[in-house]
């Protein structure tokens, strides 16, 4: 994926969990394409989660209680269901007599979040941010015009060390791209500069993101 975005929210329950995610932060960031990861120590609040008990398990060790177990499972709070995923077990009180569930004995689900895409699997819980901010979508369309370029070069035989002039026919949506990421450009693709030009003949057409660019690329 070459759109960036901005962040994706880690709840850690520990400190151990943190210091793995950690180790790996820069190669999480760089595969999923995202800016900064920030880590949630209390979760309450923000990620809502839903409980529904898994029968599979429960009937297993319920027997005849299963029924009221499961019925009670579906009643916990944010905060039952918090201390749950830490602890891995926890304790209903279901008329005075105290049944201890485990966390394979529920399915902990986290509810979607306006302008957040969030995704849970067993107890680990992430929340992307998926607001495309203009100096994001900038950026990302920088990124597929590298490809586009990339690509060019290739199909024209041009040497990986060939350096390159780029003329681009004026598009003024995409203008502000070429202007605030010029550099980044020019370093991936060789080129010096990128000239914005009023007409191209015999140029290539390509399509970023439904934008499409007149571009004539040479070798120097």
């Amino acid at each position: 994926m070459r759109q960036p975005l901005s962040r994706i929210l880690v709840p850690v329950l520990d400190a151990h969990t943190r210091e793995q995610i950690n180790a790996v932060e820069e190669l999480i960031k760089s595969e999923v394409n995202i800016k900064t990861i920030e880590y949630l120590t209390d979760t309450e609040g923000f990620i809502k989660k839903k409980i529904k008990p898994n029968f599979k398990t429960l009937g297993a060790r319920m027997g005849a209680k299963m029924k009221n177990v499961a019925a009670a499972i579906g009643k916990m709070n944010q905060h039952e269901i918090g201390e749950l995923e830490r602890n891995k077990t926890f304790v209903l009180n279901l008329d005075g007599e105290q049944i201890e569930i485990n966390v394979q004995d529920a399915e902990i689900i986290a509810e979607d979040i306006p302008g957040w895409s969030v995704a849970n699997k067993d107890t680990l819980t992430v929340a992307l941010d998926i607001t495309i901010t203009t100096a994001l979508k900038e950026e990302g369309n920088a990124r597929e015009l590298v490809n586009r370029i990339q690509k060019i070069r290739k199909d024209s035989n041009f040497d990986l060390t060939d350096r390159i002039d780029v003329e681009i026919e004026d598009y003024e949506p995409f203008k502000s791209t070429i202007i605030n990421f010029s550099d980044y450009i020019c370093a991936e693709i060789l080129a010096d500069a990128i000239k914005i030009v009023p007409k191209i003949e015999n140029g290539t057409e390509i399509d970023i993101n439904d934008a499409l660019l007149n571009i004539f690329i040479s070798k120097k």
